[in-house]
């Protein structure tokens, strides 16, 4: 039986981090866990892995190389770099949708003034997937979507919108917890539901799907 052939992935994980001013900044609750689990499988079955990794406190595992970023724009561009000469793209990562039209040089100090409210200005921060997967050709991309309530239907025209293979679907329980459900959409009409397993489970299974569909 011929070797298996060695991909390169490039795998995302963690939150982002957007800064108001030099100690505030917009974020969200995930651990980054399901993205370093992801990164850790194909690790263990000798892919080359490059994690582009979310302001998160974990460990990098073993054979990865990580690349750590805070913002969304940080994001964007270490993952096209790397995804350059990769074969595989899982976006794990739970990008922020905005961040602050303008980051403050100083502490924001809006209640000096006695005001009991103060408006913000967002931004919208760039479609990191939806970048990427635009040129992605024949090599394999997988998103994740977290909606609450029932987003399957959602999940299904994100998948069509932004030309990803497969997208991951999965909830708020999911955030800062080691077991999830998930719901895999494949652009070829097939599903894949995972319910309460582990995450490492769960990046077991999505590596295998990739390994298997990747060209």
């Amino acid at each position: 039986m011929p070797a298996r052939k060695k991909r390169r992935v490039v795998v995302t994980a963690g939150p982002t981090h957007e800064h108001v001013d030099p100690v505030r900044f917009l974020g969200n609750e995930s651990s980054g866990k399901m993205g370093f689990e992801i990164a850790r499988a194909a690790a263990r079955l000798g892919d080359e892995v490059v994690l582009v990794a979310g302001p998160v406190h974990r460990p990098t595992p073993d054979g990865v190389r990580r690349i750590d970023v805070v913002s969304a724009r940080e994001m964007l561009a270490a993952t096209r770099a790397a995804f350059r000469e990769a074969d595989v793209l899982i976006m794990a990562a739970a990008v922020d949708d905005w961040r602050p039209r303008r980051r403050l040089a100083g502490k924001w100090r809006a209640k000096d003034g006695g005001r009991e409210t103060a408006t913000l200005e967002l931004t919208r921060n760039p479609d990191i997937l939806a970048t990427l997967a635009r040129r992605k050709g024949r090599r394999l991309v997988i998103g994740f979507a977290l909606e609450t309530g029932s987003g399957v239907a959602r999940a299904r025209a994100k998948l069509e919108r932004k030309n990803a293979d497969y997208i991951v679907l999965n909830d708020e329980r999911a955030l800062r917890a080691d077991r999830s459900s998930v719901l895999v959409l494949g652009r070829d009409g097939t599903t894949l539901r995972l319910a309460n397993r582990t995450k490492r489970e769960i990046a077991r299974r999505i590596v295998r799907l990739a390994c298997r569909d990747s060209r």
